[in-house]
């Protein structure tokens, strides 16, 4: 079994939940605020971990309470910390509102700006490892972890979130883009809707190709997961469940997908999984602590096949 290794942001989550969204400039009142651990690096650490995947993490934290809470939280779902560095920098933290399932997200980076090509170059990659990474991190640290995840033979999956440019020779470095319908008309910019037909994505999706056996998996929550693989569309439909939180849904589709191919899986059944796995997490609150455990997801397949 391979390991994987996910080089990214590590977050405390401020949750404020409310019966909807302010307008800009509008105060209303709110539910309750709650506290989660969160940031996309370490969510997608923590799906892969708990889907029975050995998990690397490499990423940086403050001296602060948040920064030892999240180290004993993470710890607790047995990642492998040792390249978590410990910086002057305040612990990343996010401001989320949820209101109907729906949020809203301010990330401050805090000490994961401080993750660089150093602290990606401590760990040791090796054929048959996931490298897995986002734009929470310095760019330029991401491309470091590739290129040695590349020359090691690790199979590369970038989440582009949230999305912004980036240059070609990172793009070039990536096997696994997965991405949502909003980071994928940003990035081809095209006009997409997640009711848009499937083909429209896959056009998109063909466009941002740096070469033609790189995949592209585009997650359209409520309706599945469409990707572009060897040329041709692979679908995954959405699954009918009651969502309270969608935080982190892509996260641990993320961890999920990273952790089956880990265990030498092909890149169809780690898409069915992790489309299995997010669903589950929606209908938790919280990022971190929503992801599923293998068993969980192994019941509602066991369950499907029954049915």
């Amino acid at each position: 079994m391979g390991r994987v290794f996910v080089a990214g942001s590590i977050n405390m989550d401020v949750v404020a939940t409310a019966d909807r969204h302010p307008r800009v400039g509008e105060t209303i009142a709110g539910r309750a605020v709650l506290y989660f651990p969160g940031g996309k690096g370490a969510n997608q650490a923590v799906s892969a971990a708990k889907l029975g995947a050995p998990t690397t993490l490499i990423g940086g934290l403050g001296k602060d309470g948040f920064g030892a809470e999240l180290r004993t939280f993470l710890a607790a779902q047995g990642i492998d910390l040792r390249f978590v560095k410990d910086t002057e920098a305040h612990t990343g933290t996010a401001i989320i509102t949820v209101a109907n399932a729906d949020n809203t997200i301010v990330v401050i980076p805090g000490a994961n700006a401080m993750v660089d090509a150093a602290d990606v170059a401590a760990a040791v990659l090796a054929k048959g490892d996931v490298a897995v990474s986002q734009f929470e991190i310095p760019r330029a640290t991401i491309t470091a972890f590739f290129e040695r995840a590349r020359a090691a033979g690790a199979t590369t999956i970038l989440n582009p979130a949230p999305a912004m440019q980036f240059v070609p020779e990172l793009l070039d470095l990536v096997d696994i883009l997965i991405l949502n319908e909003t980071e994928l008309g940003f990035l081809t910019g095209t006009e997409l809707r997640d009711s848009d037909e499937y083909a429209k994505f896959i056009d998109a999706a063909r466009s941002l190709q740096a070469r033609a056996d790189q995949i592209v998996c585009v997650t359209l929550g409520k309706r599945g997961v469409v990707a572009l693989i060897e040329g041709r569309q692979h679908t995954d439909l959405g699954r009918a469940v009651k969502a309270v939180d969608s935080t982190g849904a892509g996260d641990c589709f993320v961890g999920a997908v990273a952790a089956v191919l880990a265990d030498g899986n092909p890149i169809q059944s780690a898409l069915g999984y992790g489309n299995i796995a997010a669903s589950i997490c929606v209908q938790r609150m919280g990022a971190g602590p929503s992801m599923p455990t293998l068993a969980e997801v192994r019941a509602v397949l066991a369950a499907e096949r029954a049915g």
